[in-house]
């Protein structure tokens, strides 16, 4: 009798993956205790005898690491693949797995980063942030429930996509279309991050020289907008990608030198924070 996970166990499965896929995160292991605790239910509804269940769950031990929201298909395929092992499909064997595995991870890692970290998630914060002007809390509630629905229903959706087309995906994502997909999302998210940077993001100048009657004959931000509007938030931007991509600074370093060249900035009084006291 041929054997076929329910609903409720690949329900399940996903909701393993969707709540705990950082489960003990660490640098050795990053994802793999997530995927272990996402693969059990379907290791226990599929195998009848403790053997075959402890062998089953051991494929799951190796390393695995992704963008976990679209990275949520590679379970899904796992889950089909699973189900066709258990059935005892020849071809599919614990090195057939974990090779598909290890062959999506970096793939979808660069897909998801560049469609959700590099184009949702800033599109959202925009969005969020135009809604919280004058202080106004819609902005965050927005931003929580929107991205919230949008994670659960998309991941749930790739899970069962996943599942639905099992190795079959596999073509897609690592061949050349996935290849111009990845391009062509990595795109759309530099142009995104570009335009949120320009429209929230704004560094300007204080700096003014004044002549003996204490006038001001020169002011900077004026002379720098008359050249390049825009340039001190543009410089600022670049030497923050500079360091996070070429220097590999994280982002909280990267805002401990923001605070201290702003501090000093302040100091020297190239930036004016508009306090009163």
């Amino acid at each position: 009798m041929e054997k076929k996970l329910s609903k409720k166990t690949l329900l399940k499965s996903f909701h393993n993956w969707y709540y705990g896929h950082l489960t003990c995160f660490s640098q050795e292991h990053m994802q793999t205790f997530g995927y272990l605790c996402s693969m059990l239910p379907l290791v226990e509804e599929l195998y009848d005898n403790e053997e075959e269940k402890a062998a089953a769950m051991n494929t799951y031990t190796a390393f695995f690491n992704t963008e976990p929201q679209l990275g949520t298909v590679v379970v899904g395929i796992t889950a089909g693949l699973e189900e066709a092992r258990a059935n005892g499909t020849e071809d599919v064997d614990e090195e057939t797995i974990n090779g598909l595995r290890a062959g999506l991870m970096g793939p979808i890692a660069g897909i998801g980063d560049s469609l959700v970290v590099g184009t949702v998630i800033p599109i959202l914060l925009g969005i969020a942030m135009g809604m919280s002007t004058g202080g106004s809390p819609l902005g965050a509630i927005f931003y929580i429930i929107v991205w919230n629905l949008f994670a659960y229903f998309g991941m749930r959706f790739m899970y069962f996509k996943g599942y639905e087309l099992g190795g079959k995906a596999v073509d897609f994502l690592i061949g050349t279309q996935g290849e111009a997909l990845r391009d062509a999302i990595s795109t759309l998210g530099g142009i995104v991050i570009g335009a949120v940077s320009a429209t929230w993001v704004s560094v300007t100048t204080s700096l003014q020289l004044l002549n003996d009657a204490g006038e001001p004959y020169l002011v900077l931000q004026d002379k720098l907008d008359s050249v390049f509007p825009g340039l001190l938030t543009a410089v600022f931007i670049i030497i923050c990608w500079f360091l996070m991509a070429k220097k590999r600074m994280s982002p909280i370093k990267v805002m401990l030198v923001l605070v201290a060249v702003a501090f000093v900035g302040v100091l020297v009084g190239f930036f004016n924070p508009g306090l009163a006291y």
